[in-house]
């Protein structure tokens, strides 16, 4: 099958070489960082293809690439404490994705860059909750996490901020994150399923995105030790207020012509 064959009919090449470039970017700043590759990829993807088409496309790519990880974290997670999570992103998920298929493209742009720019600035604010554990509280951060994967698969931050901020050791928290995003995956999936935002188009269109990304992953965890992780950090925030700003709608005309 040529390339063409792969990209969705309302794709075009142009547009699938500048949805793969910025695959390339978020792969790296996910590899040499640990985070930012939704917040970068979403606003810049969504700006030039349809928001639901690229939300699925990050979907497969991230759940593809975060399934080998489930085993090993399976082993050291708290897995109780993740499951109550798990719960508020069980009522989340399905939220977001019902925003997702029944908004107009531009008010879902509108959403995602505000999202991604709040939560760059949970981010830059180096918020770590360090109070007591209560289930309605992780019920209710999962539930957001869940809700924000199910719109534009950016949960990441209230997740990771909580976790790194408990008193437990960092091999437990990073475990539970990856458990927890799991099964978040696993829901976004099977809720992108039932409401048909996933097509073979997106699928197909994964098989060409998809390795882009890998490769992206790769680079960025080559470059890990290279410089500090200050400068790393430093860089990929300025990636993704780029990517907040390049993505307004407001912009649209300006940037893009249109």
């Amino acid at each position: 099958m040529s390339p063409s064959g792969l990209l969705p009919s309302e794709v075009s090449l142009n547009v699938a070489l500048a949805i793969c470039a910025i695959a390339f970017v978020s792969g790296t700043a996910r590899g040499f960082s640990g985070f930012g590759s939704a917040l970068i990829f979403m606003p810049l993807a969504s700006s030039i293809a349809a928001p639901r088409l690229v939300a699925v496309l990050l979907l497969i790519i991230d759940f593809v690439a975060a399934m080998p990880l489930v085993p090993n974290a399976w082993k050291h997670a708290e897995r109780q404490a993740t499951a109550i999570m798990v719960l508020g992103a069980l009522v989340g998920v399905p939220i977001g994705t019902y925003f997702l298929s029944v908004l107009d493209p531009v008010t879902t742009r509108w959403i995602i860059s505000g999202f991604v720019a709040a939560l760059m600035a949970l981010l830059l604010s180096g918020w770590r909750y360090r109070g007591k554990d209560h289930a309605a509280l992780s019920i209710g951060i999962g539930g957001l996490s869940g809700f924000c994967s199910g719109l534009a698969q950016t949960g990441g931050p209230p997740i990771v901020g909580y976790w790194l901020g408990r008193p437990i050791p960092s091999i437990i928290a990073r475990a539970n994150i990856v458990l927890f995003f799991g099964a978040s995956d696993f829901f976004s999936v099977a809720s992108y399923l039932f409401t048909g935002l996933i097509t073979a188009d997106s699928l197909k269109f994964s098989l060409v995105v998809g390795p882009v990304y890998a490769v992206g992953v790769w680079f960025g965890a080559s470059l890990f030790g290279k410089a500090s992780d200050k400068t790393f950090r430093t860089i990929c925030y300025a990636l993704i207020a780029a990517a907040v700003i390049v993505g307004l709608p407001i912009l649209d005309g300006v940037l893009r012509g249109s």
